[in-house]
């Protein structure tokens, strides 16, 4: 659990009503967060931040993912609980990235776990892996690439993991047919 927005402290046990219930916005964030190991490690690569329901959400660039990543783990977050994504089809606009692909990171030593997103367009998804820095990725990349169709650069063995070699698309994405393809 992560602490306060607004207290110094690192004790993980802040009274849950006093928190606010949501900040939004890299700016506010920034003034919340002031001095928080994570906000302050990856302040010039924040594009958007998010507080919400107890947790706190890091939105990078996807060419920055590599660096957002090395720096969080040398600030003490030492634990990749999981990379996993989300198809945001339909977008708004033609120009709106897709995919969102998100890190839950975890601190031992605070008792914290936080988010890092990235965001990559629909057509041609694919961004660094980031098994170099943490080699447990290596599988969750892996699934997210077989479900999902986004390349990670750089990944060690990036083949499917769950559907046959020869299968046709990717079933988690949006507009995937819901029999499959025929």
């Amino acid at each position: 659990m992560a602490d306060h927005p607004s207290s110094s402290s690192t004790s993980s046990s802040a009274n849950p009503t006093a928190e606010p219930s949501a900040i939004f916005g890299k700016q506010a964030i920034l003034e919340a967060f002031a001095g928080h190991p994570a906000v302050h490690t990856l302040e010039q690569l924040l594009i958007d931040a998010k507080w919400d329901r107890q947790e706190l959400t890091l939105s990078v660039a996807p060419q920055t993912i590599l660096d957002a990543v090395r720096a969080i783990k040398a600030a003490g977050y030492n634990f990749l609980e999981d990379v996993t994504a989300v198809d945001w089809y339909p977008t708004d606009t033609p120009s709106a990235p897709r995919f969102q692909i998100s890190y839950s990171i975890l601190s031992h030593s605070r008792k914290e776990r936080i988010r890092i997103v990235a965001r990559v367009m629909g057509d041609n998804p694919h961004m660094d892996s980031i098994t170099s820095v943490w080699p447990s990725a290596n599988f969750y990349e892996r699934e997210v690439f077989d479900l999902f169709g986004i390349h990670f650069a750089g990944h060690p063995h990036l083949t499917r993991i769950m559907l046959p070699d020869n299968w046709n698309g990717h079933p988690l994405r949006k507009d995937y047919p819901v029999e499959g393809y025929r």
